[in-house]
């Protein structure tokens, strides 16, 4: 019987002599991004990765930190899934154009695309809705793809070009193209009518009896939309609706639709941005229904951060974005894998 010997560690010499030349890709790229924010004004800034809430999306979990005080007193902290309320508490402070290469945590998160810690390159215009930001996010992509040289962006078969002419596609025209299903008829008064979505996907996607309404669309988008963006050149998604708002502001022409964007290559989502709410009454009753929609599927909940729901109030009009830059780095370096190009790999079982 054959043995197969196990993979040496990713410090042996001869394997990391195979991942060098993706890392080197990465400084390129690190370097290029840092010039180009600054050139455009942008302040870089550090925010601290241990919070009091790690955010407050029903799906995003978070590994907790204990921390011991000078009086004796343990404390719970979490390690951030963004630096999201962090750089909207600096916008409150008044920056105005900020960005950061912030390392980041999620629990239950492992695979090609997926690290339990990584980096987003996270950033911020005061002053603008999405479509600045989601401008500068086609630009960065360009740098990153131009700092080592690639033509193309390629994953699993597919091919990408990301110096062309990006796909504009709503959320609602992508859900027809793909899934022959309507899906702003199942939206009722910024809310979604989960009969009605769970009635047109029957045949599309598997319902469980308790799926929500998110649920269901998470499904259909994974399993018919996602895979065919962004082959060709980049595809921009856009108007995401309402119920998937999380921290966006709503469209003020049209109730069912927030001002959120996502950009695919290869099938690969790489960013997400939108304009910002600052409605803090209305960010609170968002995150209470994602905690309790949490607390009902995995039997836990996040506390709410109340400064920074107080700074959310004090926020000028705004736009934000974050890009998963280790797979932007994957796809500009030719890599195969997300864990090709992070410079000391999580263990195999984290």
């Amino acid at each position: 019987m054959t043995v197969n010997a196990p993979a040496s560690p990713w410090w042996s010499a001869d394997r990391h002599a195979d991942l060098r030349p993706f890392l080197k890709a990465r400084g390129a790229i690190t370097r290029a991004l840092r010039s180009w924010f600054g050139a455009q004004g942008f302040t870089e800034v550090e925010t601290g990765i241990a919070q009091v809430s790690p955010g407050n999306e029903t799906h995003l979990h978070a590994p907790r930190a204990e921390f011991t005080g000078v009086d004796g007193r343990r404390v719970t902290r979490y390690l951030r899934t963004s630096p999201e309320f962090a750089c909207k508490k600096l916008l409150a402070a008044g920056e105005s154009r900020i960005f950061e290469f912030a390392r980041v945590f999620r629990d239950r998160e492992r695979g090609d695309l997926h690290l339990p810690e990584f980096t987003m390159l996270e950033w911020y215009r005061a002053g603008t809705a999405y479509d600045a930001v989601m401008a500068d996010t086609i630009v960065v992509i360009a740098n990153a793809a131009d700092a080592t040289g690639i033509g193309h962006f390629s994953f699993r078969d597919r091919t990408c070009d990301p110096f062309a002419e990006p796909e504009l596609l709503t959320v609602a025209a992508a859900f027809e193209r793909f899934a022959g299903i309507d899906l702003l008829a199942s939206i009722v008064g910024g809310e979604g009518d989960r009969a009605n979505l769970a009635q047109a996907a029957a045949q599309k996607v598997r319902v469980a009896e308790d799926d929500s309404w998110s649920d269901i669309f998470s499904k259909i988008l994974v399993e018919h939309i996602e895979p065919r963006l962004g082959q060709g050149r980049l595809t921009i998604l856009f108007e995401y609706p309402t119920p998937e708002a999380a921290l966006a502001r709503v469209k003020a022409s049209d109730s069912r639709v927030a001002e959120r964007f996502e950009v695919y290559a290869c099938g690969v989502e790489l960013a997400n941005g939108f304009s910002e709410l600052t409605d803090p009454q209305e960010q609170r009753r968002r995150f209470v229904l994602s905690m309790d929609e949490k607390e009902r599927r995995y039997g836990e909940r996040y506390p709410l951060d109340e400064d920074f729901l107080d700074a959310v109030g004090h926020m000028p009009q705004a736009s934000g974005v974050a890009l998963g830059f280790d797979r932007l780095v994957m796809l500009a370096s030719g890599a195969l894998r997300i864990d090709q190009v992070v410079w000391t790999p999580p263990p195999s079982d984290a």
